[in-house]
């Protein structure tokens, strides 16, 4: 595929940036941002003066008219660049009122949040591009827009490296997959999500990490990592089948339960059985992981497995992981239903698909820059909101035996 082609103005734009302010940082891109922004907002405000007066600069109907250009006021400007002067048109009554910039208005970062609001809900750069002339009625290049969302880098790291709760009762990880642009090839690359309830039942996503595949020793760095980052405990972590994660996870928290995802299990097992039987065997299913009781569940277990005894394939992946639908059975029903499945952190993984699906990204910032923002954007809906029954889940944590005294030990 042939590379394509840059607007040459954008490309003389950003030689003479790189030329005047040689930017080795985000930082420094942020001053060279300020230069552009000021000719941006005047060659916009130019246009709206055209439009108040039905004509443009040095038109020859400029004499039959009653209100005229006066020159220029000088205003200073707020960006989240910093400040920035600009020369706003002037006419002769008086009557020119911008609406970019409104008389006595002083603060434009607005815009900005704007293109990074647009970039949050995984609009192109081209779409980006396109809506501001359609809306300002001035193009935006596309390397200007990926300069205005590379402002939320230093912001990405920090968020990226902060902190985290020293407990967390439980974790959920899952893997997505989108497409990486490598020079001339596209590649797919593995996205790499935790999510934890903290003790006080919010949630928290821990980090997100790129590699290009999925394997154990990407996760065994990345609980190190949050370990690294203060989680001294995490009581059950919910996982697919990924093979080598649970010794993975159990060599850096030795104390963790780790949960097989059950959703997962249905999924690869329903591979063996033919459509037409999908509703009753998944019923069927239902009431062994679904049990009142431990007791309950292998009864329930045993009729499953003569009913369905023509599938042996099904059969098969229930037997292999047994073992986790039986520990379930060690907790509340509470508890249970937080930990059976990794449907959170795949919710979340939904959520990212609704911005990444326009296409191939250019490289891993500007991926990463659009699954922070769209975190942020979680983070706001979840704010103040707690797990729903989570009294009840800490109340049967505190009367497990094994659990009590972990628990005590972070709320202290």
């Amino acid at each position: 595929m042939a590379k394509p082609k840059r607007d040459s103005k954008s490309v003389d734009l950003a030689n003479r940036i790189i030329e005047e302010y040689q930017p080795e940082s985000v930082e420094d891109m942020q001053n060279a941002l300020r230069d552009i922004f000021g000719p941006m907002f005047e060659t916009m405000l130019k246009g709206e003066m055209n439009h108040h007066l039905g004509y443009e600069s040095n038109d020859k109907n400029e004499k039959d008219t009653k209100n005229r250009r006066n020159g220029y006021g000088n205003k200073t400007v707020k960006t989240s660049s910093g400040e920035v002067g600009i020369e706003v048109p002037r006419d002769r009554d008086g009557s020119f009122d911008p609406k970019l910039i409104p008389k006595r208005q002083k603060d434009v970062s607005a815009i900005e949040d704007k293109v990074i609001s647009m970039y949050a809900r995984g609009m192109s750069q081209r779409d980006i591009s396109s809506t501001v002339e359609d809306i300002y009625g001035f193009s935006v290049s596309h390397e200007m827009i990926s300069d205005i969302t590379d402002s939320i880098l230093p912001e990405l790291e920090e968020w990226q490296t902060r902190p985290l709760s020293n407990c967390y009762p439980f974790v959920f990880v899952d893997c997505m997959y989108t497409t990486i642009r490598n020079q001339y090839e596209t590649k797919k690359y593995a996205v790499y999500t935790i999510l934890g309830y903290t003790l006080e039942g919010s949630k928290d996503i821990l980090g997100l990490w790129l590699n290009e595949t999925e394997s154990k020793h990407k996760w065994m760095q990345i609980f190190d990592e949050i370990k690294a980052r203060g989680v001294e405990d995490i009581f059950f972590i919910s996982m697919d089948g990924v093979s080598g994660l649970e010794e993975g996870a159990r060599s850096i928290f030795p104390d963790v339960i780790n949960q097989r995802c059950i959703v997962h299990l249905i999924r690869n097992s329903v591979k063996y059985v033919p459509s037409k039987d999908y509703k009753p065997f998944t019923q069927a299913i239902r009431k062994v992981y679904a049990a009142p009781s431990l007791k309950a569940c292998h009864s329930a277990f045993d009729s499953f497995k003569q009913q369905w005894s023509a599938y042996p394939g099904a059969i098969d992946v229930w037997t292999r992981n047994f073992h986790h639908v039986e520990q379930l059975f060690d907790y509340g029903s509470a508890i249970r239903k937080i930990m059976y499945t990794t449907n959170a952190v795949e919710s979340i993984h939904s959520s990212f698909r609704k911005v990444t699906k326009k296409g191939a990204f250019p490289n891993e910032n500007a991926l990463l820059k659009v699954l922070y923002l769209r975190v942020t954007e979680l983070e706001k809906k979840w704010e103040g909101g707690h797990i729903q029954n989570w009294a009840m889940v800490m109340n049967q944590l505190l009367l497990h035996d094994t659990l009590k005294n972990r628990v005590l030990k972070y709320l202290e």
